[in-house]
């Protein structure tokens, strides 16, 4: 008889900040019934994935086994964690479990890709669970930076999982549930096998500070400020919107938001119940007629997002609103990595306007949604689980918070993203192995990171492409090869017109080439491209210094 067996795998999520896609396991080995927690997004950059709109986790490996998944848990409703669904879900077709506020986000990415929405199923909290197969699963209220912010406590034949999600230990988070170590602690008395954990801050030392914090350093720098006073934020920080939002009140300012995320994410949380208050706000067309000191402006981009609120104020006006010398710019935001250089340009952009922009390097202004370091402790002590595996990070946090859970005597181990991790013993061992891959959204479709499109797109960009065009009658050329260039200077070193020189020397290789013949019967249209593309790059590799992407294009009269 075979054994049935526990298991963890990431997608993604581990080795990364974002994309957080995991699957846990429980049955007979390669027969086990599946469910899926969050299904999320990355972003691209420019230099390595340009074009690109959203990156997700290659699902190939689940959606081959769909047939064996009992469900999918979303823990909240970050984009990192909720962002993919409405894109993937087609090719698990799972019911959806959700709280009432990441429903609402959720049901809305489904619905966008025109899907029916009623997948997506509401469920109260803990003590509620779910029964899906081998396993129950019930979502416990964490604080974090987004409302209804939830673990997961999975239960299992095989033993109790406690998944954290994205999560920081807050008393006090202002909207949205504290943190209840008296909870937690029973939850851990109750026995845990498995702690599947937040690694995001591990390396920062101090512990974690309230969201409730900050309210009277930000009303503070509102009443100093001598000019309208913007303040941007992740539009979903509910919490910080609203904490924003009373300090300019309290400032005697009227508060005006803008961007439609920010909107949109306020609204959500007055209709499921999240916001039972929030201060007075006044539309942009209030705002033009309400005097510079006693203003505020709420502002979407706090990464820098081109299109956003604030990028737009940096270079002019938005909604008729404008920005200028003297004016106050406030960070109340982490830059994500990868996101500084586009946060500089907001930055740099607003400095020349006179305007006077204050970040987060003070920590005065804003504070974390993820546990610290001493966090991350008390978290281990108070659930004492035998198995830690840490989640959410680069290599180096997972390895930073593996090193943390054997000081505090507990088992642990690094699994990056396609490990699958046998939990059947108090010792956990990386099994077998899925080739962990990334899908691109690219425009309206999906497509794969091997495919070769943005391979192809960055060498061009990277490079400058040369089209060269050839019409052959018989064994003769019709008016010679043309060359079509973009991206690529107009005139080499030779100070002659690059198009020209290319031309010449190609049609100085077709009056010698033995691929010049009367028929493709022999494939000989393929040797000649390739001839072709080899002339191309080696004339612009002497007269530029560079190597382009070549397209040749032959067409044959008969």
């Amino acid at each position: 008889m075979t054994k049935d067996r526990l298991f963890y795998l990431a997608l993604g999520g581990a080795d990364e900040v974002g994309m957080n896609t995991y699957v846990y396991g429980y049955g007979p080995p390669g027969r086990e019934r599946l469910i899926v927690v969050d299904l999320g997004v990355a972003f691209p950059d420019m230099e390595s994935t340009p074009g690109v709109d959203l990156i997700f986790a290659d699902i190939s490996w689940l959606a081959e086994r769909a047939d064996r998944i009992e469900a999918i848990f979303i823990t909240h409703g970050h984009e990192d964690h909720v962002g993919a669904l409405g894109h993937l879900w087609p090719q698990l077709r799972a019911a959806v479990f959700t709280r009432t506020f990441t429903g609402h986000i959720a049901r809305r990415k489904i619905e966008e890709q025109g899907l029916d929405g009623n997948v997506v199923k509401v469920v109260r909290p803990w003590p509620e669970t779910v029964p899906v197969g081998p396993f129950q699963v019930g979502f416990a209220p964490v604080s974090h930076s987004i409302p209804e912010s939830s673990a997961l406590i999975i239960d299992t034949p095989g033993g109790r999982i406690a998944h954290t999600g994205d999560f920081k230990l807050d008393p006090t988070p202002v909207v949205g549930e504290a943190f209840d170590e008296a909870f937690w602690k029973g939850i851990g008395d109750q026995g845990v096998h498995v702690l599947t954990c937040d690694s995001t801050n591990v390396f920062s030392p101090l512990p974690g500070r309230s969201e409730a914090s900050i309210e009277a350093e930000i009303r503070n720098l509102a009443a100093a400020a001598s000019g309208t006073f913007a303040a941007t934020t992740f539009a979903s920080n509910v919490a910080r919107v609203k904490t924003l939002a009373s300090a300019g009140v309290a400032a005697g300012r009227s508060v005006c938001l803008l961007g439609r995320a920010m909107r949109r994410m306020v609204e959500d949380s007055v209709m499921t119940g999240i916001l039972a208050e929030f201060p007075k706000t006044i539309s942009p067309d209030e705002a033009k007629s309400v005097p510079r000191e006693n203003l505020m402006l709420l502002v979407t981009g706090s990464q820098g997002e081109g299109r956003a609120a604030s990028a737009a104020l940096s270079r002019g006006k938005y909604q008729g609103l404008e920005l200028s010398e003297g004016d106050t710019f406030l960070f109340s935001s982490k830059t994500i990595p990868g996101n500084e250089r586009a946060v500089l340009r907001v930055v740099n952009a607003l400095a020349k306007k006179g305007v006077d922009v204050i970040d987060d390097t003070s920590n005065l202004y804003h504070v974390s949604g993820h546990a610290n370091r001493p966090d991350l402790d008390r978290m281990h002590n108070l659930l004492r689980p035998n198995i830690v595996l840490p989640m959410h990070g680069e290599c180096r946090h997972l390895k930073e918070h593996a090193r943390v859970a054997a000081k505090n005597g507990i088992a642990s181990l690094v699994a990056g993203n396609g490990a699958i991790v046998d939990l059947g013993s108090k010792v956990p061992k990386v099994t077998d192995h899925v080739e962990p891959g990334r899908i691109y959204l690219d425009g309206k479709v999906l497509i794969g990171a091997l495919d070769g499109v943005v391979r192809n797109r960055t060498r061009m960009a990277m490079n400058g492409h040369a089209a060269v065009t050839l019409i052959l009658e018989g064994d003769e050329t019709d008016g010679g090869p043309w060359v079509d260039l973009t991206g690529l200077p107009g005139t080499g070193v030779s100070g002659k017109s690059l198009g020209a020189v290319l031309e010449k020397e190609l049609d100085r290789h077709l009056q010698r080439s033995a691929a010049l013949g009367a028929s493709d019967d022999d494939g000989l249209d393929d040797k000649l491209s390739d001839e072709l593309r080899g002339v191309v790059r080696r004339i612009c590799d002497a007269e530029i210094g560079k190597r382009p992407e070549v397209t040749v294009l032959i067409s044959r009269s008969n």
